[in-house]
């Protein structure tokens, strides 16, 4: 198992924290084994789980540069028609993904092309799923385009989610698939999709970073950005 490359600092941490604490119940607590049996097996468990919940896993994308892949695991819990004001501004489509403790938080570009937009907004903390988490929540940012369109997402920080790794820097080019950052300790991604996207999930939908489709843009590109990838 592969672990994310920013998260060994956060698993060593977890672990000292928890030998220190297997040390001092085994120094006071040996003999009594219906107290220090338990807690001992329950730090173990954390540090198993911590070292589980930072996994890069390997992922197949899929092809097609109008098709737009999943960011993150999780599951549908937005799906509608708003206006975007920061960087589109204008009516898009609205595809939010929510991951639980459990989804692998590693972040994947949804398609390739040119990054052309990345803002970090500090902000609150109120639970990911909430609609005003989108607006109020510390987040980034990270607006794509490329020969078919473009489109923003957001990495929101959730209540637990206190940290976002982003990757995104304006002008880089980009492949779907590849990492661009990570949401520790769960949160939600935000979509923005233009209004004529083809959407291919429903609200409730479980998916995956890479190989669930969110949806297909036009068939045919868009002659003002046709120059930039030819």
């Amino acid at each position: 198992m592969k672990i994310h490359k920013d998260c060994y600092k956060t698993i060593a941490v977890v672990w000292l924290i928890c030998l220190i604490l297997l040390f001092l119940i085994w120094r006071f607590l040996y003999n009594i084994l219906y107290v220090s049996i338990p807690l001992s097996m329950v730090l173990l468990f954390l540090m198993g789980f911590i070292t589980y919940f930072f996994r890069l896993p390997r992922r197949e994308t899929v092809p097609g540069d109008n098709v737009l892949t999943a960011v993150a695991d999780g599951e549908i819990v937005i799906l509608e028609k708003v206006y975007e004001p920061e960087y589109l501004k204008r009516e898009c489509i609205q595809v939010s993904i929510y991951m639980n403790f459990f989804n692998v938080h590693v972040n994947f570009w949804p398609m390739d092309g040119e990054v052309s937009y990345y803002k970090y907004h500090p902000g609150k903390y109120y639970l990911a799923f909430l609609p005003k988490a989108s607006e109020l929540n510390e987040h980034s940012s990270i607006g794509m385009r490329n020969a078919y369109g473009e489109i923003l997402f957001k990495q929101l920080a959730g209540t637990f989610a206190r940290r976002i790794v982003c990757y995104a820097k304006p002008g880089n080019v980009v492949k779907k698939g590849s990492q661009c950052g990570i949401i520790k300790f769960g949160s939600r991604i935000d979509m923005y999709l233009p209004l004529d996207a083809n959407i291919k999930v429903e609200i409730g939908d479980d998916v995956r970073a890479c190989e669930t489709v969110i949806a297909e843009l036009g068939n045919k590109p868009v002659s003002s950005y046709i120059s930039d990838y030819e």
